[in-house]
């Protein structure tokens, strides 16, 4: 009776692990958000503490995602326009399967990549975007690397060459298709595919900008328990979209550059960004539509402080902004009041993340700096990774994934 009742207890044991270990289905993990809630994750290590290392067979900067032991990366051949995603065992970094496409050469920015989007995943399937001048494709696998359906959606005109990820809500597939203004007919849109089939179950036409924006949408749960889908973009800001039918619930102005970062969300207020020319130029906190009264600009910051590529994060009430140039920065989420500035090294092409109250973030010399989520700045540690980087850290039950442009890193918890 005593083995039957552990045998009983190690299962039950088990299955309420798997059920609370942490996936990372996104860009920044949870709602896009970088929080993770794993433990113990070192802020000093050197090569002999890592679980694993992989080598990449081709350069990139989208991050990783990750669903219970399979994490799926993509990278490319930059020169040869080839591309490929793959899923890697997250138990000892081996390569369980690859597939790659060959994709037309397309003109781009330096520091832009064919693998700079961030695949999607959930417990079915991975979703991968493809976006180049020529031809936006979606492509949908299961998790063995079988494909179950493909989608093209026509070119991107673009400056700079585009860069689009998917995020999932419910059964659905969320994503941005902007185009800059343009004299071949190409129109703007944000589409809601059917994760199931491909099918377009809703998408909001959208007018062109001088540059496209390539913000992800996250979501903001309302008092009543409604979600909403909140967009950034140069033309229209910041906007709300029902997510059911693709209906704007309110939309505000403000926003004089292209949003390349992703909207946060704090239990009032949503916030997203702009900038321009390698510095952000405008900071925008909305307060969403309640019973009571409509959206409002909380507030603005219009200051070379303000955040361009890399996404903000909220830390309880307070918000961290990580600078292009270097610069990171404090301040109250609720009126933007800066607590403090400081240059901890590097310039930052990637994003923040929060584990335990620690920020860690990657510049684009390879280094991770983690610093404290607090009103006063305190630097933790520089770690190097021994090869650039504009990629962002994914963490999944326990453990921290570090993707520089050729190698992947696997840090496990302090034992």
């Amino acid at each position: 009776m005593i083995k039957k009742l552990a045998l009983v207890f190690a299962f039950s044991f088990c299955i309420y692990s798997h059920a609370f270990a942490q996936n990372w289905t996104r860009f920044r993990g949870p709602n896009g958000q970088g929080h993770s809630d794993a433990k113990n994750i070192p802020i000093k290590w050197s090569e002999k503490d890592y679980l694993w290392t992989a080598d990449l067979p081709g350069t990139g900067h989208s991050s990783p995602v990750i669903w219970d032991d399979k994490l799926f990366i993509t990278c490319c051949d930059q020169k040869q326009a080839r591309v490929s995603i793959l899923a890697l065992s997250t138990s000892d970094g081996k390569t369980l399967w690859e597939k790659t496409y060959q994709l037309m050469k397309s003109p781009m920015n330096g520091l832009n990549s064919y693998a700079a989007s961030t695949p999607a995943v959930d417990e079915d399937s991975v979703f991968v975007i493809w976006p180049t001048s020529n031809e936006l494709t979606l492509i949908a696998f299961d998790h063995d690397g079988d494909e179950k359906w493909q989608k093209a959606f026509g070119p991107i005109s673009s400056k700079h060459g585009p860069c689009v990820s998917p995020m999932l809500y419910e059964d659905l597939v969320v994503f941005t298709q902007e185009q800059r203004t343009n004299d071949k007919g190409l129109k703007s849109r944000w589409l809601a595919l059917d994760r199931g089939n491909g099918q377009i179950r809703w998408e909001i036409p959208r007018n062109n900008g001088s540059l496209i924006s390539h913000a992800m949408p996250c979501v903001y749960t309302d008092d009543s328990g409604h979600d909403y889908l909140v967009f950034s973009s140069l033309v229209y800001g910041i906007s709300s979209v029902n997510p059911k039918d693709g209906l704007i619930i309110w939309e505000k102005s403000g926003f004089d550059a292209r949003a390349l970062n992703s909207p946060v969300v704090a239990e009032n207020l949503v916030l997203a960004s702009c900038g321009s020319g390698g510095s952000g130029k405008t900071l925008m906190a909305v307060t969403p539509t309640s019973k009571d009264k409509p959206a409002a600009i909380a507030y603005t910051i219009k200051d070379r402080t303000v955040p361009f590529v890399p996404s903000m994060i909220i830390v309880k009430n307070l918000l961290f902004t990580f600078h292009d140039q270097g610069l990171v920065v404090c301040r109250d989420v609720q009126t933007g009041t800066q607590k403090w500035a400081q240059k901890p090294g590097g310039k930052f092409f990637g994003s923040p993340i929060c584990v335990e109250d620690k920020l860690y973030c990657m510049n684009t010399e390879g280094q991770v700096v983690i610093i404290k989520a607090a009103e006063r700045y305190e630097l933790l540690s520089v770690n190097p990774l021994g090869e650039k980087t504009q990629a962002t850290p994914a963490v999944a039950d326990g453990i921290m994934y570090l993707r520089t442009l050729t190698k992947l890193f696997a840090l496990g918890p302090v034992k």
